[in-house]
């Protein structure tokens, strides 16, 4: 019996081809590179700072002066984060905090003290978000279109309630919050606030089904309704997100100004916006990183503190982010084109 022959096996000298690696390795890469250039660049803003004022940059209550203040816009940033990883805008966030800080320190509210003016703040801006997710999802209304009317609205609303004047809060157990005896070791309690929510917003858009629900809306909403996600609804929960994120920012100024304004939150959503962008959530959607936005916060933060310290006017610090976030996002365009 003949023993079956195998065929000749021939040599095409090549070398045998490798494995590509898998796309989250590239992505985690990428990711990681990313946030090691954040971290050059706020390593040199502080050795700027420390240079140019010593004294007073590198001063402790300065540098807890800068994190307060990051504290602030940086919870907004979170919440924008998830709706600009979903492919959506929110242009409205600076009002919102606005009218959110204004409706919770008038005298009616202030009575019902430090619960009163938490409750209100919180519900004012989830009730903003809330119509802006039901215009958005529901109305069919383009983000840009029904976040820009929620920003002149609820502008326009502030300044009706306060009647152009400041609102100042006499409630002592939401002055003391901002005073030093408040301090955990050092840290502010608005830092503090902020840091939960930073972890808390990680865990969400990185761990759960939530997150990767944001995502793949943001990727391609149609392939996420094919996939069996409701979109609409996906949407709505992140407008309504944003807006929690945004009652929160409004009773931490409250805090930290002792007061409500009708111009409070002025230019928030620039700042939130180009934090997010230039900590590489991409503006089309699709992706998104809470890493990156904090640490876009915490730069033009110090980037603010720098030019104050400085004496610098503050059109040119206005140049300057603009640079920023077209500079950004040419990366982000030159990034995509080359994958």
């Amino acid at each position: 019996m003949t023993q079956p022959v195998s065929p000749p096996r021939y040599d095409s000298g090549k070398a045998p081809a490798t494995a590509r690696p898998p796309a989250w390795r590239t992505l985690a890469a990428r990711a990681d590179v990313r946030t090691l250039s954040l971290l050059g660049v706020l390593a040199v803003l502080i050795v700027i700072g420390g240079v140019t004022k010593p004294d007073e940059f590198l001063d402790t209550r300065n540098l807890q002066l800068v994190l307060t203040q990051a504290s602030v816009i940086g919870v907004v940033t979170v919440g924008v984060t998830f709706v600009i990883t979903s492919g959506g805008i929110d242009l409205s966030v600076g009002a919102i905090v606005a009218l959110a800080s204004v409706w919770a320190t008038t005298v009616a509210t202030q009575e019902y003290g430090f619960a009163g003016i938490l409750f209100t703040a919180l519900a004012v801006g989830v009730g903003c978000g809330l119509v802006n997710g039901l215009l958005v999802a529901y109305g069919g209304v383009v983000p840009f279109i029904a976040t820009l009317a929620m920003l002149a609205s609820a502008r326009g609303l502030a300044l009706q309630i306060t009647d152009g004047r400041t609102q100042i809060v006499t409630v002592d157990s939401v002055l003391s919050l901002g005073e030093r005896d408040a301090y955990v070791l050092g840290i502010p309690p608005l830092v503090l606030v902020f840091a939960v929510v930073t972890v808390i917003g990680w865990l969400v858009l990185n761990r759960t089904t939530f997150g990767r629900r944001t995502v793949a809306v943001g990727g391609n909403a149609e392939a996420a309704r094919l996939a069996g996600i409701d979109v609409r609804r996906q949407r709505l929960y992140l407008y309504l997100l944003s807006g929690l994120c945004c009652g929160i920012a409004a009773f931490l100024l409250i805090i930290l100004a002792g007061s409500g304004q009708n111009t409070n939150g002025n230019l928030y959503e620039l700042d939130a916006i180009a934090a997010a962008i230039i900590g590489g959530t991409l503006l089309s959607g699709g992706r998104g990183t809470i890493t990156g936005s904090v640490l876009g916060v915490l730069i033009f933060t110090t980037i603010t503190d720098i030019f104050a310290l400085n004496n610098l006017q503050s059109d040119v610090q206005q140049i300057a982010k603009g640079a920023i976030i077209v500079a950004a996002v040419l990366v982000q365009r030159r990034t995509a084109s080359t994958t």
